[in-house]
């Protein structure tokens, strides 16, 4: 009689980074957007991806950012604030990234 043993397959497939870009602002502010493709969606980030936008003032404190870190979800950051973010699409996430760091006193070029 033969057993079978029962075996898993594990996806040790990474993450695809799809974006990354490091871009400084006239007045001394940097904004920084990283976008990853993950091999599956998951729970937390049903659309299968990882991102975060970020747009620091000159003295480094975070004007805005947009992440979903992995128990937490989509969600921003406003100065010190944060809140859930219902994400759309790539281009309505930084759509909303820009108005927002308009929308609080930040430069865009």
């Amino acid at each position: 009689m033969t057993t079978e043993k029962p075996y898993v397959i594990v996806n040790h497939t990474k993450a695809l980074k799809l974006h990354h870009s490091k871009i400084p602002i006239s007045d001394g502010s940097v904004m920084e957007i990283v976008i990853w493709e993950l091999p599956q969606p998951t729970e937390s980030r049903p659309h299968g991806l990882k991102y975060r936008l970020n747009y620091s003032l000159p003295n480094g404190t975070t004007l805005i950012r947009y992440d979903n870190e992995l128990a937490k979800g989509d969600h921003k950051h406003i100065r010190d604030k944060e809140v859930a973010y219902l994400f759309k699409t790539i281009e309505q996430l930084f759509a909303d990234f820009y108005d927002d760091i308009q929308a609080n006193g930040g430069l865009l070029e």
